[in-house]
């Protein structure tokens, strides 16, 4: 409008400053004070700024009425047989009403909360699961194809560690002598667990060596989590698309052509017994790939994961949700892209900080 009253000599021609500083409406559905703010420019009074505006606006249909108000306010009205009509649009587009296309249909995956099956969730992972939710359907009323996705770390030293704890509780509840793991799981968790299994499979684990007894009652364990786990999600009304194993990554075959590729791009370099990737960039830290025992390390999965994400999967966009803990990460995981010759600005990495909370009058940061 303000245009085509320059261009019809209503308004002399001056140049539209990038800035007009705006302020809610007293009076009217809407109001803009840009009036006021181009009288210096156009050198003439507000008012009649506002009226020539007003003159050249162009029709529309949800716009009932438009007036000027002194000192020179421009005051929307809505039509109300607009606003009327909006009644049966809101019912009859139900939750896809204010949906848009501007996704055009690409694929996006956003895998978040991703707790490891080794404990309840808590209040930080509860609030990862909340952001995901919420930005996961932001996007898909923005007219993307959204998969909602929990990676279950479900392998690594975390789990082996679990797996010790988990045995070491289930030996005692027999009346056996067992420490726990310097580094494990004190939560009173961990002796439900053992009770619950206890009460199911009985003494069997207590006759079969240690190394079965691991893995077995890992497993056990490691499902009944997850069950809590889905239980909460279920609770917050959270629904996932796909809970992705990490072990799944190891067998499907395509960890030796990850590493074929990093290898050809110079991205691997082998140091004190163990494969580590390096971005041959100084502020990024090198990280081990493969441990000196030849068991992978966690950013192997990493690379991995976003190889299936991207490569065997093809969706456009990966949004990963994290906690502050996993900040300095981000440069590798741009890094890690690069290396496997894809676009480092198809994965956001988006870091949620944490909150203070107090537990019994004591501190609590998650």
């Amino acid at each position: 409008a303000l245009k085509k009253a320059q261009r019809s000599d209503a308004l002399p021609a001056f140049d539209l400053p990038a800035d007009i500083p705006l302020s809610r409406p007293k009076t009217g559905d809407y109001a803009s004070p840009v009036a006021m703010g181009l009288a210096r420019f156009a050198k003439m009074p507000p008012v009649a700024i506002a009226k020539q505006i007003v003159r050249h606006l162009p029709k529309a249909e949800f716009i009932g009425k438009v007036e000027v108000a002194h000192p020179g306010f421009l005051e929307f009205y809505l039509d109300p047989g607009w606003i009327a009509r909006q009644v049966d649009a809101i019912l009859n587009a139900g939750d896809k009403f204010g949906a848009v296309e501007l996704g055009g249909g690409k694929r996006v995956q956003v895998e978040f909360v991703s707790a490891n099956p080794t404990g309840p969730l808590h209040v930080g992972s509860a609030r990862n699961a909340a952001y995901g939710d919420s930005l996961a359907n932001i996007l898909d009323a923005a007219g993307y194809q959204v998969q909602r996705e929990y990676y279950v770390n479900d392998t690594g030293t975390q789990m082996e560690t679990f797996n010790r704890t988990l045995l070491a509780r289930y030996r005692q509840r027999f009346g056996l002598a067992a420490e726990i793991p310097a580094d494990g799981y004190a939560g009173a968790y961990m002796l439900d667990l053992a009770r619950e299994i206890a009460g199911t499979e009985g003494d069997r684990f207590l006759s079969v060596p240690e190394d079965e007894a691991l893995e077995q009652l890992g497993r056990l364990g490691e499902a009944r989590v997850l069950d809590w786990i889905h239980a909460d999600l279920d609770r917050m009304g959270i629904p996932f698309d796909l809970w992705f194993s990490e072990r799944s990554l190891y067998a499907n075959g395509a960890f030796p052509q990850i590493m074929r590729i990093l290898r050809e791009g110079d991205w691997l370099v082998e140091r004190e017994g163990a494969v580590w990737f390096t971005a041959h960039d100084p502020k990024i830290k090198d990280e081990v790939v493969i441990r000196s025992n030849g068991a992978p390390g966690y950013f192997a999965s990493d690379i991995a994961y976003h190889y299936d994400k991207f490569l065997a999967r093809g969706f456009d966009w990966v949004i990963d949700i994290w906690g502050a803990d996993h900040q300095g990460h981000v440069p590798r995981m741009k890094a890690m892209m690069r290396s496997l010759n894809l676009d480092p600005d198809k994965l956001t990495l988006v870091i949620y900080q944490n909150v203070t909370l107090l537990r019994g009058g004591v501190e609590v940061r998650m």
